[in-house]
């Protein structure tokens, strides 16, 4: 994987110019409205937005939202935001259309999940630091598991990836199989490592990811990453090692509530 320093050169050397894109959309099957949803006195898009606002090396930030009274909490806050679809399949095709509202043009766009209230700023400056190699066109975190209700939880999307860190396939299997070995000794026996959906995308790369037609894959697993990779863009992986407070569901919510 790129060390720290090489793109830390790498940054010093050129300037790049990065959106972030938060994609907030209201409806949602298991929990409609979560965006502004409360935690501990401010919404959970407020949270997202003031803490990737910390993060070094981003050049713009703003909410891509399809709902008003979402705009409307943006603009209360005094963040940016900018009116996207309803339609959209993906946050990754939410973030294109936000890109493609801007009035500058950008190097990269960096997709920070909404659902992620205490986001470190750490890690959207790794994703920074990551995208910028010529040879990297797609960057993404993973995280090692370290408890068996996430290794064989398939709402925990696994990863593998070569030796410099480029992904070779995810899945909401365990991944690797550890043959002759019992279950309950898989995390003493090997590494894995658990997906952290938050992408970095050269601008050219995300207006090619989303004129891609489902593939099978992206289909079977339903994860469009998957589409990615079957059409040959590679997924360069950085290690992180923060703890991830994502909110699915209400019952998600309520338990974050009680850790913090």
């Amino acid at each position: 994987m790129p060390s720290y320093t090489a793109c830390s050169k790498i940054l010093n050397k050129k300037a790049m110019k990065i959106l972030a894109v938060i994609p907030a959309r209201y409806a949602s099957t298991r929990f409609p409205g979560k965006p502004l949803a409360m935690i501990q006195g401010k919404t959970m898009v407020r949270r997202v937005f003031e803490q990737v606002k910390k993060a070094r090396f981003i050049t713009d930030l703003v909410v891509a939202t399809d709902d008003d009274r979402i705009a409307t909490e943006v603009k209360n806050f005094g963040g940016n935001y900018v009116m996207t679809s309803p339609h959209h399949p993906s946050g990754t095709d939410r973030c294109f259309e936000a890109l493609q509202k801007q009035q500058n043009p950008f190097d990269a766009v960096i997709n920070v999940q909404g659902d992620e209230p205490f986001i470190h700023p750490e890690q959207i400056e790794q994703l920074a630091r990551l995208i910028q190699p010529e040879d990297v066109s797609i960057a993404t975190l993973i995280q090692p598991i370290r408890d068996n209700s996430q290794l064989f939880d398939p709402n925990v999307v696994k990863v593998i990836t070569n030796p410099s860190g480029k992904a070779i396939y995810f899945s909401r299997q365990t991944i690797p199989f550890l043959r002759n070995t019992e279950k309950e000794q898989w995390l003493e026996s090997f590494v894995f490592y658990r997906h952290i959906g938050i992408y970095a995308y050269k601008t050219e790369v995300l207006k090619q990811i989303t004129s891609l037609p489902p593939s099978p894959l992206e289909m079977a697993e339903s994860l469009e990453q998957l589409r990615w990779l079957e059409h040959g863009i590679t997924i360069q992986t950085g290690l992180t090692n923060h703890e991830q407070f994502g909110v699915d569901t209400p019952a998600d919510l309520e338990k974050l509530i009680n850790k913090i």
